[in-house]
């Protein structure tokens, strides 16, 4: 496999860890460097586990991959973006108590599970191609955990208004949300409506 192409895949398999990203920027507001380490970390390696996880599975679960995945990748967008928005509209009783880390506990994984599952479906595309999996999983992991910082950053300069954190942190939840349409979308769900 060429490595434009591989970058390609990449990009494109990035695109929805970046956006949750610049959705979890926008919440924290003040981003460190252990922050910026777990979130793309996590992202990039599970990035980069999925494809390697379902390249070695193969033929054997892609019907249930297949079916499904879309709809937990939504499910748990839909969750964690509710959750942001909830927050957002939340009157602290001690001036701004802080918001719940997104990058640490349960939410991280999850948000590494959702924005990782189409990554399973390219494994399975790359094992019926019978093409190596080592390199591309590599650079695939490499390239999210790239735009994770980039997003991680842009998210947290776009919220460092106070009087703006609010409505950004709403804007972030929502974001999640149409990430997880636009997964249902790329599935074709929404054709048996049109």
């Amino acid at each position: 496999m060429h490595l434009l192409t591989i970058l390609g895949l990449a990009v494109a398999l990035a695109m929805d860890a970046f956006a949750v990203a610049i959705a979890t920027g926008v919440t924290l507001k003040n981003v460190g460097f252990r922050q910026t380490f777990r979130l793309s970390w996590h992202f990039g390696l599970f990035q980069a586990l999925m494809p390697i996880l379902g390249w070695y599975f193969g033929n054997s679960i892609e019907q249930y991959v297949a079916r499904y995945a879309h709809w937990i990748a939504f499910f748990l967008l839909l969750m964690v973006g509710g959750n942001m928005i909830r927050e957002a509209f939340q009157i602290d009783e001690e001036n701004h108590t802080p918001k719940k880390d997104a990058t640490k506990g349960m939410t991280l994984v999850i948000l590494s599970v959702a924005t990782s599952i189409d990554a399973l479906a390219v494994g399975l595309s790359l094992s019926l191609l019978q093409v190596s999996i080592v390199y591309p999983a590599v650079v695939i992991g490499l390239v999210a955990g790239l735009f994770t910082m980039a997003g991680l950053h842009l998210g947290a300069m776009a919220a460092s208004s106070n009087r703006l954190s609010p409505l950004a942190e709403i804007t972030g939840g929502l974001v999640l949300w149409l990430i997880g349409l636009n997964i249902l979308r790329r599935h074709g769900i929404f054709d048996v409506l049109f």
